[in-house]
């Protein structure tokens, strides 16, 4: 195809030509703003390269279409998936094709043929579940399963652990249907017939068969580079297998037909301790004649990064050693894996080793590997990690000896990371510590040094990720000048305009060019959050963000709740990944330009619930919460601020105004018009009701009454109340009753809307054998953890109220009291934003440390709780998202488990997430995630009672579906009146 290059606009009008022809000829997404391109100018790499355009084409017809536009216009194409790509493979500065958001349909499954024909954009597992019923499965496996894409796992020649048993994506690619630049489309499968449908393509391969015998092809993991031995007469001239790994340089994917495999029936575990890393590498090939399904490797470093993270304490413990080779064995079935991964084991060299069929217990020492793994963008030691050189392969014999000259390498340089990796293929995974904040120096010299280690020992520079921006240049390391140039003449028979994917494999970009994090400005907390995990810096905070994606994967029904906006919408803009590319650019200043008050910013922020799931799920550990909380604080800072910060933002003021309204503020409720005028004012929407008034709030109430006369925040003394010392500081050693010493801390909305919750805690507390004080409410109190102040970035005014509920609680703390928490949010509040917001305060951390859940502490004093009747057993429970992200629900799971009750869980937030689903413009999403989780689990379960300790939650379900939801004390206290009625206590 013939460019006319003799008049040359420039790359701007270019890209404004293509633009405009797109938006005639196209039905589907063409973007251009800069909240898109900053969307798409980052995957899972450490490079950022701003792109002219994003189509999401919605069929095969709209993607040639969109070629042939950016091809007529000299304009050059980027094909991305899933957006996970960690060598740079899917950003690109031309037009960026997303083909994951639509072209996504698995097009058909032949059981029989053990064969799939998929789109590029179908996600791996929505395959191995459609696949799964025929007893059926893709072979390759990443561990980026939920969220990358066939297309993106055929571009990079993708793997997994079981790689080793089932081969790379290009031993299970029968045909492709492939797009070429200009506008050809090419069905291509394996033999001669395809070859001579390419021109020139048969004379290439004869001119090149030596290179082709002799440098590709090694070894199975010699992944860099174009994967060419395929075309090889004795490989049957494959180009389909060619085209595999080329990394969109060569073409667009628009459908495959790949292989299925029989899902192995009961696999065996077997897990072999070695005294380290190169230990357990150099037993490898001792261990391959056994013929495993996956033979993994883990570091002792990265089983304690496993351990120290939430949930670790559950982590089974391991054989002895200070590195591990985790390996699957099959059979036919239980008994013959297991005795063959007994043989296997006999011939190994290890330590100690343990053999577990399959099951639970096998299951959770496979969740060590697959925890590790997201885990490991940090250091042992915290430090933030980055890929780069986190893919590459040696043959399986020379792994032991490769690994001591790496660690060498890196301890000469001052640089750490976490192995692990599929020992069993001879390839590494290791994220590394490289200061990129100061530059790329460092970079550059590690990586071309770590090039010339891996061609020492025969080696390839990518294993399964491909070359992309990150390696391509150091290919001259790896292979001859004949082999550069027989990748080039390749990659002209098909691309001769040089329109894909430019930078990458072939006319590479240098390695240092475009990264991401050298380009930050940097940013500093000030008088808002602390970001103390980062060291106080911003640009840290938001660069935690890698690109892995976690949270464009609907993990709910594996406990997660992360990212319940980009679930309801699907729009990447709508997930934390999408969020914090906004927030990089925004520091980086490409096209967010305005700082914090950019629109971009406040547009990628709008639809966060301030969940806090990313908190807890996102590997990297991303507090988009925390990040939006701050863009509004220094938006807003000194301005006037939108309607709801000052309603909604500041509802426990409101609430106490309206306490003595009550019958008044309730009945102007049930009048439609009135509830829609009031709603409106608040700038809440029209479609929500005004929450139920209760005729008095708790602080109203005799039992308050009783422990809140004081009014000076002082901790009680001993006839009602703790003794003071001579210096006015209350003692621990005078308690009227010998129970665990508690405070229960009413928080605003249990005090005004809920305030039977905390009378029912103080009957299971006492129950419980606690000696209970109360702290709330009351005039001169008013304990509040500033929760709707921090979720409208009011961070000024939420320190204050912070700084006040400190004071009131810490003589409390000191005198060894345990405050106990009734609402979720507002425990989460305390036991993490509290050291946030209050770094400097001397006392933060003891009342954060001090703060419990009720289910905590009934865990805590090994308390057993009262079964509850046969017939309230069945319950559908939905945890708070703060609940889950800072707390953990464990404890309350451990009670609900010793009452007898059978559980279902409604994992994922419930929508409305405080005032996120009271404000206007967030109804629909709000609604959408509750139809989506809860609302639908409670469809299918009519039967079972609702349990939800979140305001909000019971708050949401009452409104959309008019349903009930009680508080854990308020199951329990039912159970213990029940029990004294029947003279059983």
């Amino acid at each position: 195809m013939h460019v006319d290059t003799a008049v040359r606009d420039s790359p701007r009008d270019v890209a404004h030509q293509a633009v405009r022809e797109l938006e005639r000829e196209l039905r589907g997404e063409v973007h251009t703003s800069t909240l898109r391109r900053a969307l798409y100018s980052s995957d899972a790499s450490n490079y950022r390269v701003i792109p002219e355009v994003v189509v999401c084409p919605l069929d095969e017809a709209e993607v040639v279409a969109a070629v042939r536009i950016a091809a007529r216009h000299g304009l050059p194409v980027t094909p991305r998936g899933g957006g996970t790509s960690i060598a740079g493979n899917a950003v690109g500065p031309g037009l960026v094709l997303d083909v994951g958001k639509h072209l996504n349909r698995i097009v058909s499954i032949d059981a029989p043929a053990r064969s799939a024909v998929v789109q590029p954009g179908v996600v791996l597992t929505d395959l191995q579940a459609a696949a799964a019923p025929h007893g059926l499965r893709f072979g390759p496996d990443p561990s980026s399963a939920s969220r990358c894409t066939l297309g993106g796992m055929i571009g990079n020649n993708a793997c997994g652990p079981h790689g080793l048993a089932y081969g790379r994506t290009a031993d299970n690619v029968r045909r492709l249907r492939w797009l070429l630049p200009d506008g050809r489309i090419l069905d291509v499968v394996k033999g001669q017939d395809t070859v001579d449908r390419v021109p020139g393509l048969e004379a290439f391969i004869q001119r090149h068969l030596e290179v082709l015998r002799t440098e590709l092809g090694r070894f199975d993991r010699q992944i860099s580079g174009y994967s060419l031995e395929h075309l090889l007469p004795e490989n049957g001239r494959d180009l389909a297998a060619a085209l595999v790994g080329t990394e969109g340089t060569c073409g667009v994917l628009l459908e495959a037909e790949v292989d299925l495999v029989p899902r192995a029936p009961a696999p065996a575990l077997a897990v072999i301790g070695y005294p380290d890393m190169p230990a357990a590498a150099d037993d490898v090939p001792s261990l391959l004649p056994h013929r495993p399904l996956a033979l993994e490797g883990l570091s002792g470093e990265m089983v304690e990064v496993v351990r120290r993270s939430p949930g670790g304490d559950d982590v089974p413990q391991l054989p002895a050693g200070g590195g591990w080779l985790m390996v699957e064995v099959g059979g036919a079935d239980t008994a013959e894996a297991v005795a063959a991964a007994e043989a296997m084991v006999r011939a190994a060299h290890g330590l100690e080793a343990v053999v577990l069929p399959s099951g639970p217990e096998a299951a959770r020492l496979w969740q060590i590997r697959a925890d590790g793994s997201g885990l490991a963008v940090r250091t042992a030691t915290g430090a933030h990690a980055w890929p780069g050189w986190e893919d590459a392969a040696v043959p399986p014999e020379h792994l032991g000896s490769y690994l001591r000259h790496l660690k060498e390498l890196m301890d000469d340089r001052g640089l750490s990371g976490l192995a692990y990796g599929h020992f069993g293929d001879g390839c590494i995974h290791m994220r590394i510590d490289f200061p990129f904040a100061s530059g790329s120096s460092e970079f550059r010299d590690f990586m071309e040094a770590a090039a010339q280690l891996v061609a020492r020992y025969g080696g390839s520079l990518a294993g399964e990720h491909g070359d992309g921006r990150a390696r391509s240049e150091l290919l001259p390391v790896m292979y001859s000048p004949e082999a550069l140039a027989a990748f080039a003449e390749f990659k002209a028979l098909l691309d001769p305009g040089g329109l894909m994917n430019p930078g990458v494999l072939v006319a590479p970009d240098p390695i240092d060019a475009a990264l991401r994090r050298p380009a930050s400005a940097e940013q500093r907390a000030s008088d808002g959050f602390a970001f103390a995990d980062d060291d106080g810096s911003v640009a840290d905070a938001v660069h935690r963000c890698v690109g892995i994606g976690k949270c464009r994967a609907d993990l709910r029904e594996q406990g997660t709740f992360m990212c319940p906006s980009y679930l309801a919408t699907g729009d990447d803009r709508d997930s934390t990944r999408g969020r914090a590319r906004v927030l990089q650019e925004m520091l980086n200043g490409g096209v967010v330009t305005l700082g914090w008050e950019s629109p971009e910013v406040h547009e990628a922020l709008d639809l966060c619930l301030s969940c806090k799931a990313c908190a807890s799920d996102c590997p990297t550990g991303v507090d988009m919460a925390t990040y939006k909380s701050e863009a509004l604080h220094r938006t807003y800072r000194g301005r006037v601020r939108p309607l709801a910060h000052y309603t909604l933002g500041r509802l426990p003021f409101w609430l106490r105004l309206a306490a003595p309204l009550a019958p008044l503020v309730n009945a102007a409720g049930r009048v439609p018009v009135l509830r829609r005028a009031m709603m409106t004012l608040m700038g809440a929407d029209s479609r929500r009701s005004l929450p139920l008034l209760p005729r008095a709030p708790f602080r109203w109430s005799s039992a308050a009454r009783a422990d809140l006369e004081h009014d000076d925040g002082r901790a009680p003394s001993a006839a009602g109340h703790l003794s003071e010392d001579e210096a006015g500081h209350p003692r621990a050693d005078v308690v009227p009753r010998a129970g665990r010493p508690v405070v229960l801390w009413v928080d605003s909305f249990s005090d005004a809307l809920s305030p039977e919750i905390p009378a029912d805690a103080l009957t299971v507390l006492d129950a419980a054998g606690c000696e209970v004080q109360v702290v709330g409410q009351s005039t001169g109190e008013q304990a509040c953890c500033g929760l709707t102040l921090i979720s409208t970035g009011q961070l000024t005014a939420a320190k204050e109220k912070l700084r006040r509920t400190v004071e009131i609680l810490l003589p409390h703390v000191r005198a060894g009291r345990t405050v106990v928490g009734l609402e979720p949010s507002c425990t989460a509040t305390l036991r993490s934003d509290l050291v946030e917001l209050l770094p400097e305060h001397p006392g933060a951390r003891e009342v954060a440390s001090a703060v419990r859940t009720v289910a905590e502490l009934l865990t805590e004093l090994d308390w057993t709780p009262p079964r509850v009747a046969d017939a309230d057993r069945r319950m559908l429970v939905q945890p708070h998202c703060h609940h889950h992200a800072v707390m953990g629900y464990s404890a309350d799971e451990a009670i609900l488990d010793a009452m007898g009750c059978d559980v279902e869980t409604s994992n994922g937030c419930c929508g409305l997430a405080g005032n996120f689903g009271m404000e206007q413009g967030h109804y629909e999403v709000s609604e959408t995630i509750a139809r989506q989780g809860i609302l639908a689990k409670a469809e299918a379960a009519p039967e079972r009672a609702l349990l939800a300790d979140g305001f909000s939650c019971r708050t949401q379900v009452k409104d959309l579906a008019g349903l009930d939801g009680r508080h854990l004390v308020q199951v329990i206290a039912a159970a213990l009146r029940r029990d004294r009625f029947e003279g059983r206590d």
